[in-house]
Formats: C-alpha cells, sequence, structure tokens
C-alpha cells in the first residue's frame, strides 16, 4: 500500500465529530478520542465537538481546515450531518451525503448490490404497522433460520438470529425498537470477514472469530475473546474472491473515505456482502485501525490522509 500523500508542512486545524445523539453515541465518543489523540499526535491541532451539545448551525467553522467524522448510526452516517456540512461549505471526511443516506439503508443498499451483481443474502423489506401474519408469511417463505435486523442501524444493534417461528415475535420487536423498517435476511451460515477501503486502497483482510453466535455489539467492542485472523487456511482464489466482493460494493454505492464492508462467506466459499460502513468503528477494539497496523500503517497516518485526499478533492473540483 503506498503511504502517500506526505504529511503536510503546516498542521491542519480539524474538527472531529463524535458523540452525538444515536444508539451509538458511546462508541462514537471512543471512536473520536481515538481519531483526536492520533490527529494530535501528527502535530495537528484538533478540537473534538459534540453536536448534541453544540449547534452546528451557529457554530464558528472559520478557523477550521476539515472535519473528521466519528460519528455512527443516525445522524452521523445516514447523510444528515453531511448534508449539514455541505451546505456550511465545509470539507469532511468519508462519503457525500448520498452515498451516505444509500448506505446506511440495508434495503437500499441491497438493491444497489443487486443491480450491480454483488452477492447479496435476499431479503424482505418490513414494517412495524405491518401486520403480524404477512410477516409471518414471509419468514415461511424464505425459511429458518433468518435474520431480523432494523434497516438503518449500525453496531448489530437489533439484530437477531431467528431459528423458529417461536423466536420471531421477540426478534420483531427488538428490531422495532430501534427503526420502524427492518429486513428479513436469509442467514448465510459461514465466517465472518471484513474489507477495509480507504478510498480506492484495500487494506488488509480480517477474518473476525467470536464465540458469540455472530459478531454482535459485545462481541465488537467488549469482548477480548473475540480473535482477528490475517492468515488464512482458504486458497487464494477464495481471499480474491471475498476482497473482489468487498471492492465490488464499495464501486456500487460509490464510496471514498474508508469505509468497512461485512461480509460471510458460505459453506462453498461463496462471498455475500451483508452491508458497507461508511463510517466504521475508531476505537482500540475496532476493525480498521488493525488493519492499518497489519499494513504499517500508523492510525493517525491512515486519518490524516483521508483528510488529505479529501482536500486535495476540494482544491481541485472545477468552480461554478
Amino acid at each position: 500500500m503506498s503511504h502517500s500523500p506526505t504529511q503536510p508542512s503546516t498542521p491542519l486545524n480539524i474538527i472531529v465529530l463524535a458523540g452525538g445523539e444515536s444508539a451509538e453515541s458511546e462508541i462514537s465518543q471512543q471512536s473520536g478520542e481515538n481519531v483526536a489523540r492520533a490527529l494530535s499526535a501528527r502535530g495537528h491541532q484538533v478540537v473534538t465537538v459534540d453536536p448534541s451539545l453544540v449547534d452546528l448551525e451557529t457554530y464558528d467553522w472559520s478557523t477550521c481546515d476539515v472535519v473528521f467524522l466519528a460519528l455512527h448510526g443516525t445522524y452521523g452516517e445516514d447523510g444528515t450531518i453531511q448534508a449539514t456540512l455541505e451546505r456550511l461549505n465545509v470539507p469532511y471526511s468519508g462519503c457525500d451525503a448520498p452515498t451516505s443516506k444509500l448506505a446506511f439503508s440495508k434495503s437500499a443498499s441491497k438493491e444497489r448490490f443487486i443491480q450491480q451483481n454483488v452477492n447479496t443474502p435476499s431479503y424482505v423489506l418490513i414494517h412495524e404497522s405491518d401486520d403480524a401474519q404477512r410477516i409471518e408469511q414471509h419468514a415461511r417463505s424464505m425459511g429458518y433460520p433468518l435474520v431480523v435486523k432494523p434497516d438503518a442501524q449500525g453496531s448489530s444493534l437489533g439484530v437477531t438470529i431467528v431459528k423458529s417461528p417461536e423466536e420471531l415475535p421477540q426478534a420483531l420487536a427488538r428490531c422495532f425498537h430501534y427503526d420502524s423498517f427492518g429486513i428479513l435476511e436469509s442467514a448465510i451460515v459461514g465466517s465472518e470477514w471484513t474489507v477495509t477501503l480507504v478510498d480506492d486502497e484495500v487494506l488488509p483482510l480480517i477474518q473476525i472469530e467470536t464465540p458469540h453466535e455472530f459478531f454482535d455489539y459485545e462481541a465488537k467492542y467488549l469482548e477480548d475473546s473475540t480473535q482477528y485472523h490475517f492468515e488464512f487456511q482458504q486458497p487464494t482464489n477464495v481471499i480474491q474472491s471475498i476482497l473482489k466482493t468487498g471492492v465490488g460494493a464499495c464501486k456500487a454505492l460509490g464510496t471514498s473515505g474508508i469505509v468497512r464492508v461485512d461480509i460471510l462467506l458460505d459453506r462453498f466459499q461463496q462471498p455475500w456482502v451483508l452491508e458497507v460502513n461508511t463510517i466504521p468503528g475508531f476505537t482500540d477494539h475496532s476493525l480498521v485501525p488493525k488493519a492499518a497496523a497489519r499494513a504499517g500503517l500508523d492510525f493517525g497516518e491512515l486519518c490524516e490522509r483521508v483528510l488529505l485526499n479529501r482536500l486535495a478533492k476540494a482544491t481541485t473540483r472545477p468552480q461554478n
């Protein structure tokens, strides 16, 4: 992986947006602290701002060169904050507002994957106002096990693997606690993988192993028993297939900045995309810093590169 662009000759004034009011605000705070610490160590002037405590519309942006977005979940990843910053003419890291909105909706991104021939498990979009019997009928048609998850939510919050019809009502209640829309998704039984992209560059692939039923919130952020592998037993062509699928998912959505693709590999060695995270976790437990370290890339250097790439794009954009 190339290590350009080089460090800027003058420090940047960076605002890290973290916290917020989503269900992932605690993780966002941790991500923001990690990013701010890493960028400060690179010599930049860094201020962390929590948009749940500060009115961004009236905030003084005059000294800000660029924003690093560490806001997870609703308001952070759904295009809302991106649209606000665009309106205020403040450059920021990551995907633009339309791409963020598209990626945050599992059903919308799945439709894009299907259009672009990117493998993703079949699904049905459901709403909390739907008739219970109708949802049960969809589930029966799909077959068990299946996965119930909120349509727009991160960190595996509200996700349940449902093995029988008896487990469905409780799974739906959990799902609709986080979002009025949800999806029923065919369960893919297999190993869990993640592909990280930094703009168009691919960081080392990670295989995730957890004693939990799947890579849930606790396994992601709280457990030390989760294992992350960079050496694999699978043949090279299977590894290449996983990477190609991850890159294909990002191209289908048109992502930029640091993004992470969650993939399942089934028993036939076929990869399936679950989702693309446009603002993945940056905590000590998170996958992106691990992938960067494996690539020989300091985490601060990674964060800095994304901001420099963003500023370079801003200066080369044609004026209207």
